[in-house]
């Protein structure tokens, strides 16, 4: 059963640097908010499927986050780490609004 989402604005794009992140405090935890070099926006628990190392500290690359610990490589799109490594994040659904971003969150 799917529960219902309300789209949250966190606030406009440009405060999230290009190929950057922002961290979001919300009820069942942090959130990691990403801005690529193309302007899309994802967001992703912000904790590394490896060792729990905050994702929103890492490196974007493309539509990738290298997680600052142990570089583990996790894909925006899906929360899927890359590469040999296995494991997954949990991701938030993002969009983008009239320059401004918003969260889909569980009400």
């Amino acid at each position: 059963m799917h529960r219902p989402l309300e789209w949250k604005d966190i606030g406009p794009l440009t405060d999230i640097p290009v190929q950057g992140a922002r961290r979001v405090e919300h009820r069942e935890g942090r959130i990691a908010v990403f801005r690529t070099i193309d302007d899309q926006v994802f967001a992703l628990r912000d904790e590394c499927p490896h060792k729990k190392g905050p994702l929103s500290e890492g490196i974007v690359h493309g539509h990738a986050v290298t997680c600052p610990l142990h570089n583990w490589v996790i894909d925006l799109a899906t929360g899927y780490a890359t590469g040999p490594d296995e494991g997954c994040t949990g991701r938030i659904p993002a969009r983008l609004v009239d320059g401004r971003v918003q969260l889909g969150l569980v009400v």
